[in-house]
């Protein structure tokens, strides 16, 4: 059932720059898209540096690479996606799904949804102004309080050239926590003409044949957290082996080594490794003593020490 699905890996802020892509299409190969993590984007029309080197072509060798925009003003937006195109990347999404309560008070990402009227006028204004051949893909929640405001959501997507709707059926005020709405999912893929990518909760291959039973049309899954908890999860769910310890170390050495060059030192990089590890840990069986000494790590001698001890003392599940 699987065969057939593309993979798109989301985007985690703060985790999947250029650093950990590259390293994760080399060991882990198999993801079809990755997007990056959110350009934030005013009426300054300006990316920041560390943004810049993110969509760099020759940072995203080898990848298929789809740059996220996060604004709610069209002119910015168009700006940005033909800065995209012109590094040649011509599919640009917009983030209609951030939660984040300082992004959401600004009005953007999920922040957005709360007022369809405004954000049928941008893309008015974005379809009116983008030149041909870039195409521009959205990744969206249901709504913000209630599910009962997708029907309104779904009629401003539907007016306009969308080329790939990624929906995450959770409210933004329930962030990442509980069940997905399955039923306003289904409403989507009855309503919606478009094409449709399911996004949410996918972390094994039970997860995934779940979802494409209750949604046979599904043909396309964008997975981020089960991902980033299990960096062969894309592989596993082609039909692949699990992943092991040696290359799970090799993967992790090469983000690190990386991130080392990239963000000038441990320093920079220690709060990104361990917030890998919030997520990465889970594939050990009891690794809580071992996690904890990574946390604490406040040298790089100390980090590698606490890395190898959880390698060489905890079994995979």
């Amino acid at each position: 059932m699987t065969g057939t699905c593309r993979f798109d890996f989301a985007p985690l802020e703060g985790i999947t720059d250029y650093t950990y892509r590259t390293a994760h299409s080399r060991f882990f190969p198999g993801v079809d898209r990755y997007y990056t993590p959110f350009i934030a984007v005013n009426e300054t029309c300006s990316m920041k540096k560390r943004e810049q080197k993110d969509v760099a072509p020759e940072h995203n060798s080898g990848v298929v690479l789809v740059p996220q925009i996060l604004t709610n003003s069209a002119g910015p937006f168009v700006w940005a996606a033909k800065e995209m195109a012109a590094r040649g990347w011509h599919t640009v999404n917009l983030n209609l799904g951030c939660p984040s309560p300082t992004v959401f008070t600004h009005g953007k990402g999920a922040g957005f949804l709360a007022d369809p009227d405004r954000l049928n006028a941008f893309f008015d204004e974005v379809f009116s102004h983008l030149p041909g051949g870039i195409g521009v893909s959205v990744k969206t929640r249901i709504g913000i309080r209630d599910t009962k405001e997708a029907a309104a959501l779904i009629a401003v997507f539907r007016r306009y050239p969308i080329s790939e709707l990624i929906v995450h059926p959770r409210l933004r005020e329930e962030f990442y926590k509980g069940e997905v709405h399955r039923e306003v999912y289904r409403m989507f893929s009855e309503e919606y003409p478009g094409a449709l990518t399911y996004n949410g909760d996918i972390g094994n291959a039970g997860d995934l044949d779940e979802i494409r039973t209750a949604f046979p049309g599904t043909e396309r899954v964008m997975i981020g957290r089960g991902l980033i908890g299990n960096p062969a999860l894309v592989r596993v769910l082609k039909g692949g082996k699990k992943a092991d310890k040696k290359e799970l170390r090799a993967f992790h050495d090469a983000v690190f080594e990386a991130r080392l060059l990239a963000l000038d030192g441990f320093g920079n990089t220690a709060g990104k490794m361990k917030e890998i590890w919030s997520y990465m840990g889970s594939l050990f069986i009891s690794p809580e003593k071992q996690l904890k000494r990574i946390r604490k790590a406040q040298t790089e001698l100390t980090y590698r020490a606490a890395v190898s001890e959880l390698f060489g003392s905890c079994q995979l599940r």
